[in-house]
């Protein structure tokens, strides 16, 4: 005697072994012995045998026609024995009435179980929704096949036309063309971004790196919207003084400028003049938002995203030529270039020079401060400012007696064409604490904690950095900075690239025309903006960063020999010499910090941004006493 039974949502068949009334003992088909309820059997037969009853079944279920099933059924609920019988028009045999019950059961959307082997056909209505949202199914399985082919074949399927970035990025799961995306992926082997690149979808290695950094923190593009730009003020006083600014070559928002001016009887009235966008926008202009969303100018090797529109940016930006508006605060030099007094002014500076670094080095450094060099443009103010700031270095007590700290320049040619994509990089490494650096960033600290001190002498509220037991953080009471050596320091000199130093100046302007400040005291809005400004400029800092190891990568690959020197910071980790990159290097026999290494460069990928090495010889051990953790 052999039975037909349910088990784990599957049909299988076994021989009796002993039947106990209440229940039998069986043995199905695969060997295993279990135990049935009586209740739980569906047919019980003896012909043909338990092996044979399943796929005669199923050959035969597959010549029933289930539309005609469907029709033929009443109402009711029934079982799957009683309709064989009406279907056959006879009692059905075992194979029948097995096959009755495998095709009712394979088609719940037409019958709908109700028990064991019982079943009721499916509403008209839900029947037909049912079936149509099988054939949505099947044609969104068909859509994703199709994509999958395409992706395959390394051609982009029409529907990715404006998702490739969602697709890449933040892909859901639920839409065919990210399932189409995770097919031919496994299929190829290949990650999202690679089969991208394939049906150039993007240009290079460096659209997959951006445009992630764009869809993160730039849904609606870099772009700015259409805008009315303020008027230039020319209602304030005009300086008697001649300007000029320092800066990169790739400039232009030129924030800070410097002038010299020689006093009756002696002296020198030095001046540092802030461009002053804040003249012009507004707090909650349309401007004004702008900058509040943006935050900051976004660096990156080659390419930035300013916060400003460049053309309210030509408005203020300090071009030579031209007398622009600024925040100006004057130094009164004795002879010994002791400060005898200063003081603060809105006006236009006429600026006659748009001072570059890399025309500079060769001719104001070190060694030509030292033991003189030819003459050139603005050498005795340079030379003064150079001066000065020295004394305001050691009058701080935070004398740089020994900057070896290098810093990277990168420039990218975008006019070449790599086989890695549009760009060229070159990467020149510089030595922080230059007699320019040196300039520039103790006017700039004099400045910062000179208007801080002034914004919390007159009891209003500004955004500050401050220091303590080496934790910077950012806050809206003036505080001291011990990395710096200065009571407070507010950020007030970047007024085009940072929107804290733009409520900085806000803050300043209504000090020095004393006027309501924008922000009043305890404003909730101001805390909203130090911490957005927290977030985003870390933010910034980490992509700027990320794209600089992309960078290097990139100038690695760009060369003709995979050799590669680099410096030992620590067991196998490594910086390559001429450029910020630091890696592990595996298999790497453990070396001195500071121990100078050869290594063949074996793979690398510019998606992930990862370098492989491989060791090849020491070059040169660290000297004695040399610092190796710089």
């Amino acid at each position: 005697m052999f039975v037909l039974f349910e088990e784990s949502g599957a049909f299988k068949c076994g021989t009796v072994l002993v039947d106990n009334d209440a229940s039998l003992q069986v043995e199905a088909t695969t060997g295993k012995r279990l135990k049935l309820k009586r209740n739980h059997v569906l047919l019980t037969f003896d012909s043909p045998t338990a092996s044979e009853l399943l796929p005669r079944a199923e050959a035969e279920a597959e010549q029933l026609d289930t539309d005609f099933l469907w029709e033929v059924c009443g109402e009711d609920e029934f079982g799957f024995e009683e309709f064989a019988e009406e279907y056959f028009g006879h009692t059905p045999n075992t194979v029948e009435a097995a096959a009755v019950l495998l095709r009712l059961h394979s088609a719940p959307v037409y019958f709908h179980r109700k028990g064991r082997g019982r079943f009721r056909k499916a509403p008209t209505d839900i029947l037909q929704a049912a079936l149509a949202g099988l054939e949505k199914k099947r044609q969104q399985a068909e859509a994703v096949d199709r994509m999958r082919d395409e992706l395959l074949a390394h051609k982009l399927p029409a529907e990715f036309e404006g998702m490739v970035p969602q697709l890449l990025y933040r892909p859901d799961r639920n839409r065919l063309e990210a399932k189409a995306l995770e097919a031919a992926c496994v299929d190829s082997g290949l990650s999202a971004a690679n089969l991208m690149l394939a049906c150039g979808a993007l240009e290079s290695s460096y659209d997959f790196h951006y445009g992630r950094f764009l869809f993160d923190f730039f849904p609606e593009g870099e772009g700015f919207p259409a805008l009315d730009l303020p008027q230039v003020p020319t209602d304030l006083p005009v300086a008697d003084v001649r300007a000029f600014s320092i800066d990169d070559a790739t400039t232009t928002e030129i924030d800070d400028a410097f002038s010299v001016t020689p006093r009756d009887g002696g002296g020198w009235t030095v001046g540092i003049h802030i461009a002053a966008p804040g003249l012009g926008i507004e707090r909650g202009s349309a401007l004004d938002a702008i900058a509040r969303q943006r935050l900051s100018t976004v660096y990156m090797p080659g390419n930035k995203i300013t916060m400003l529109p460049d053309a309210l940016v030509e408005i203020f930006t300090l071009q030579a030529g031209r007398t622009c508006p600024a925040v100006s605060l004057y130094l009164e030099l004795n002879a010994d270039l002791s400060v005898s007094n200063q003081y603060s002014r809105l006006e236009r500076i006429p600026v006659e020079a748009n001072l570059r670094h890399h025309d500079l080095e060769p001719v104001f450094n070190e060694d030509t401060l030292l033991n003189g060099g030819p003459d050139y443009p603005w050498k005795q103010e340079l030379t003064l400012l150079w001066e000065l700031a020295t004394i305001m270095e050691a009058g701080r007590g935070k004398p740089a007696t020994n900057q070896t700290q290098v810093d990277y320049s990168f420039y990218v040619d975008w006019g070449v064409q790599t086989s890695d994509g549009p760009g060229a990089a070159a990467i020149s490494p510089r030595l922080r604490g230059s007699p320019m650096d040196k300039l520039v960033a103790e006017l700039m600290i004099v400045a910062n904690s000179t208007w801080g001190k002034q914004l919390d002498d007159a009891g209003i509220p500004g955004i500050y950095r401050v220091q303590g037991g080496g934790k910077v953080r950012m806050a809206t009471v003036a505080a001291p900075h011990e990395g710096l050596g200065v009571d407070c320091y507010a950020w007030s000199s970047s007024p085009l690239r940072r929107y804290v130093d733009l409520v900085n100046q806000w803050q300043l302007i209504s000090v020095l025309q004393a006027t309501d400040p924008v922000f009043p005291p305890k404003s909730p809005d101001l805390m909203e903006v130090v911490r957005d400004f927290d977030m985003a400029y870390s933010a910034y800092a980490e992509f700027q960063r990320h794209m600089e190891r992309y960078w290097c990568i990139r100038a690695l690959r760009q060369r003709d020999d995979d050799r590669i020197t680099a410096r030992v910071l620590r067991e196998n980790v490594v910086r390559i010499d001429d450029m910020p990159f630091v890696f592990k290097v595996g298999g790497m026999p453990l070396q001195v910090p500071g121990a100078h290494v050869a290594l063949e460069m074996k793979d690398s990928d510019l998606l992930d941004v990862d370098l492989r090495a491989r060791f090849v010889s020491v070059l040169s051990e660290p000297a004695a006493g040399a610092d190796a953790s710089e």
